[in-house]
């Protein structure tokens, strides 16, 4: 059975209308509530700004409290009740609903609308309709602000909501029922696969970095311990000498300019980036070449990747050209993934405001290295971990994003129903 004709069987042929929300319930715009009113224990109070953060579609208690004596200057939510958000710095939060399903009566306050239904309109119902693509194309039309958007109250109570069989209240809310029980089926098993999914990423990435760290552990006496400018023929600080820095005069030539975001989205290999010098801004900097190692030493400590082609990059990224007769940047990288959690500590240590280290940190940094022919059999394990790890970096948020999209095309078709002219979108 198609789901258009399961869509069809559900509703066994009753009418569908399109009824504005302010007919469908009662709408009630709250007031006060600030954070600083919050206490340990006290009457469950819903915050607007919690509703994007903290909560799902529904609860059954709150994350917050607040006295007695605050509570009873602000506006009451009721076991069923649908707290809707009106404000905030992007459009897809404003109209974002959280049923209220507690059994002791809560509170709410300012930049939120209470909405208590009618006796035709089940809260979850339409609490997943404000979900859907329908929705989001009637609140637009209301929005209004652009740092700060906004849609009052009396422009939510304009909005249209598709209900079956208005005629019969009990047929409509028993429909109506049917409909989300099988979206929250839907919730949950996209919930479980994301968690499933997610967790097994974090699993891999674990065993990755075991892994790792067992082959880049060796026995006394098997290595020599050496800096990096030991084992390079060029180290240092990238260059960006011409200030300002941001001089339109300095880019939009041929060569590209790695940024420590390039560096830190790049896969082991650097082969985007965002940015590219001028000659003027080549001639106040420096030219790595290919192969060069770039590591970061400011805001994202030791992130690591090799240049793809020849590049410059500024005073806040390392450039380590490897000495061929001694070792690889390959192999030189894998050891800094492996020491970054102690490079990350030691960062802390000299700035509270935003980890950095510097270029001394790594001129006197000595790292592990065995003989030539170990590091490339080292290099050529990791490789192969490396890339087993990142297809499941890749794919595995890829399926997560697509069972989301399925869930969505599914929860917006089963809440699809033909509309009049006068609510269309």
């Amino acid at each position: 059975m198609s789901f258009p004709d399961f869509l069809e069987k559900l509703l066994g042929g009753m009418a569908v209308e399109w009824k504005a929300l302010g007919s469908l319930g009662e709408l009630i715009r709250g007031n006060g509530l600030q954070k600083k009113d919050f206490t340990e224990t006290g009457i469950p109070a819903i915050h607007y700004g919690q509703i994007y953060t903290l909560y799902g579609l529904s609860t059954t208690k709150t994350k917050s409290f607040v006295s007695p004596e605050v509570a009873k200057q602000l506006r009451k939510v009721d076991k069923g009740d649908v707290v809707i958000t009106n404000t905030s710095e992007n459009l897809e939060d404003v109209g974002k609903a959280l049923v209220y399903l507690g059994e002791s009566q809560a509170v709410t306050g300012g930049h939120a609308t209470i909405l208590k239904p009618g006796n035709c309109l089940l809260g979850k119902y339409f609490a997943y309709f404000t979900q859907t693509d329908d929705f989001a194309s009637q609140k637009i039309k209301y929005a209004k602000g652009t740092k700060v958007i906004d849609v009052s109250a009396t422009d939510m109570a304009k909005t249209f909501i598709p209900i079956p069989c208005p005629d019969n209240p009990k047929k409509s809310l028993e429909t109506q029922a049917e409909i989300v029980r099988i979206l929250d089926i839907f919730t949950e098993l996209t919930t479980e696969l994301t968690t499933e999914l997610t967790t097994e990423l974090t699993a891999r990435k674990k065993q990755y970095s075991y892994y790792r760290d067992r082959l880049l552990s060796f026995e006394e006496g098997y290595v020599e311990w050496k800096t990096l400018p030991e084992m390079a023929t060029d180290f240092g600080r990238g260059k960006s000498k011409h200030r300002p820095r941001n001089d339109a005069r300095l880019y939009g030539g041929d060569v590209p300019f790695i940024q420590t975001g390039d560096i830190r989205s790049a896969s082991h290999v650097i082969t985007d980036f965002n940015q590219t010098y001028s000659e003027r801004g080549l001639k106040q900097s420096k030219l790595w070449p290919k192969g060069t190692l770039c590591i970061t030493i400011a805001a994202n400590i030791a992130e690591t990747s090799i240049l793809g082609f020849d590049a410059c990059f500024p005073d806040s990224v390392i450039g380590f050209v490897a000495d061929s007769n001694k070792t690889s940047s390959g192999y030189v990288e894998y050891l800094l993934q492996s020491f970054k959690t102690k490079l990350e500590e030691k960062g802390k240590e000299k700035s509270s405001a935003q980890s950095n280290i510097n270029l001394g940190t790594f001129e006197q940094l000595k790292l592990p290295f065995p003989p030539l022919e170990e590091q490339v059999r080292i290099v050529s394990i990791l490789d192969k971990f490396d890339a087993l790890t990142n297809s499941l970096t890749e794919g595995l948020p890829l399926e997560i994003e697509l069972r989301q999209k399925q869930y969505a095309y599914y929860r917006d078709l089963l809440l699809s129903f033909p509309k009049p002219e006068k609510v269309e979108t």
